[in-house]
């Protein structure tokens, strides 16, 4: 089991901290890894923390007359910061990756590993045989979602979460590989707004801050420009029209349900 001490303490977070609490959850976890800001590159000062992972339920509650916890999520404060930890038991994971879910796949190839086993490792492996041309249609719904919320509130948070998801399905669709991290999507997709790098200081000040109403009318010529272009890159995409991964991954479940070893 291994924890990125480099990468974390790289993103500011509390290595310490985050590794102990996953030590009182209730039952054994594959993964868990950083999301959020701090994987998209832009925290606050006061950001919070968002952990997200993978337990393993036993057979036994999937199999009885009880309700199995499929979901597990509880919010604390620790030192004046707020910890945000949620993980989904291994099967309904998998059925979410099997859809065109960029969030789950963000979760599961970030690069913020507070925890991991030879079974995430695995399921990282497959991740490839889930990603789509269709998973165009989640960044763009994300990115719309964000862009309403931006309108309403006038925030940076919103509208940095808008052109990270605009960027990062872009990224998907000509490369084929998720990457989250938008200071690094600055470099890599010729498109990215010049502006942003002043947003994502800016934003650096204050979770909540205000984005300046005079560059509103930029961001949104901005946002639209992204929308085409991954409208472009989707249409061009080599990535498949549905998942292929499907008994990969239902071995791997099965497998992990009954305590098997992986495969060397």
């Amino acid at each position: 089991m291994h924890t990125d001490t480099t990468l974390l303490r790289g993103a500011g977070l509390p290595v310490t901290d985050l590794t102990a609490v996953l030590g009182e959850e209730p039952g054994p976890l594959l993964f868990a890894t950083v999301s959020g800001a701090h994987l998209y590159g832009f925290p606050s000062k006061d950001s919070d923390v968002d952990l997200r992972g993978v337990h393993v339920l036993p057979a036994e509650d999937l199999v009885g007359l009880r309700t199995p916890e499929e979901t597990r999520s509880r919010m604390w404060d620790h030192d004046g910061v707020e910890m945000d930890l949620v993980t989904h038991d291994l099967r309904k994971f998998v059925r979410l990756m099997l859809k065109p879910n960029g969030y789950v796949l963000e979760q599961l190839l970030s690069p913020l590993v507070v925890r991991t086993t030879a079974l995430h490792a695995e399921l990282v492996g497959l991740a490839p045989a889930v990603m789509t041309r269709n998973h165009a249609h989640h960044y763009r719904g994300f990115a719309g979602t964000q862009w309403r919320l931006f309108e309403r509130t006038g925030e940076l948070k919103p509208l940095l979460y808008t052109f990270r998801a605009l960027l990062t399905g872009i990224h998907l669709m000509r490369t084929g590989t998720v990457v989250a991290h938008l200071p690094t999507l600055l470099d890599e997709v010729a498109a990215a707004p010049a502006s942003l790098p002043a947003l994502i200081e800016a934003k650096a000040d204050a979770e909540h801050g205000a984005a300046d109403p005079a560059d509103r009318a930029a961001a949104a010529r901005g946002v639209e420009a992204l929308h085409a272009v991954l409208d472009e890159a989707q249409a061009a995409s080599a990535l498949s029209e549905a998942p292929t991964g499907l008994d990969a991954l239902h071995d791997l479940v099965v497998r992990a349900r009954l305590g098997e070893p992986v495969p060397s």
